[in-house]
């Protein structure tokens, strides 16, 4: 009797666990796979532009304009600067400025710049006045391509200091203007290219404009650095 019920307990045993469904191990496998994509995959980022990032980490740079606003400038004449993507630009018969709100004595800087065909513009520098800017008053150096009636004002210039030693034509794309001044030496270069090198003395400190004459001028990547 007791051999029988032995014999009957372990067909039972036998039964349920031929009856038990097997574990799902393609669900498993799809979490695990999942999983492991999960870990592997990492958040996308946004990377900036070399130029911007080139200013942003640059020692001893001070950055004027870097696309976002003009905190550092204040606007003398009629015409409007606007900021379109990471530029600023004006256009029209004006005559304006945006004129640093600091005052730089020996300095580097740095700016690029696009003239559309016939622009007149400029970059003023060591300004005795943030509210008359002029080339009598200061230092321009000049962007304007075309200027038949005084060539030697032409851009790269010093206005009626210095003529061009190149003649480089800059309208309609971006150039990049470098301008160091350091006591009283002055030079100005473009895209890599001296165009002016001079000893003035009339002027050695005041602010930096930079000029709309007519047409339509951008400027973006505005930096100076201390000397």
């Amino acid at each position: 009797m007791n051999r029988a019920l032995t014999t009957l307990t372990c067909l039972l045993g036998l039964s349920l666990i031929a009856c038990q469904p097997e574990q799902d191990m393609s669900t498993e496998s799809a979490e695990e796979k999942v999983s492991g994509e999960v870990a592997v995959m990492p958040a996308p980022q946004v990377a900036q532009t070399t130029t911007q990032a080139s200013l942003l980490s640059e020692p001893n740079w001070a950055i004027l304009f870097a696309g976002h606003d003009l905190s550092s400038f204040n606007i003398v004449g009629d015409a409007e600067w606007n900021i379109v993507d990471d530029y600023v630009e004006a256009s029209g018969d004006f005559r304006s400025y945006l004129v640093t709100k600091g005052y730089y004595t020996d300095f580097l800087l740095q700016a690029e710049f696009w003239p559309s065909t016939g622009t007149n513009s400029g970059i003023f520098i060591r300004n005795d006045s943030p509210d008359e800017i002029n080339a009598s008053g200061g230092y321009e150096i000049n962007i304007r391509d075309i200027n038949e009636e005084n060539p030697q004002n032409q851009t790269g210039s010093i206005v009626n200091h210095v003529p061009p030693s190149t003649n480089i034509l800059t309208e309609e794309k971006w150039n990049n203007y470098e301008i160091r001044a350091e006591g009283n030496r002055i030079v100005a270069q473009i895209n890599g290219v001296i165009t002016a090198d001079a000893e003035l003395d009339a002027h050695q400190s005041g602010p930096i404009a930079f000029q709309l004459n007519g047409g339509h001028i951008r400027f973006r990547n505005i930096r100076i650095r201390p000397l």
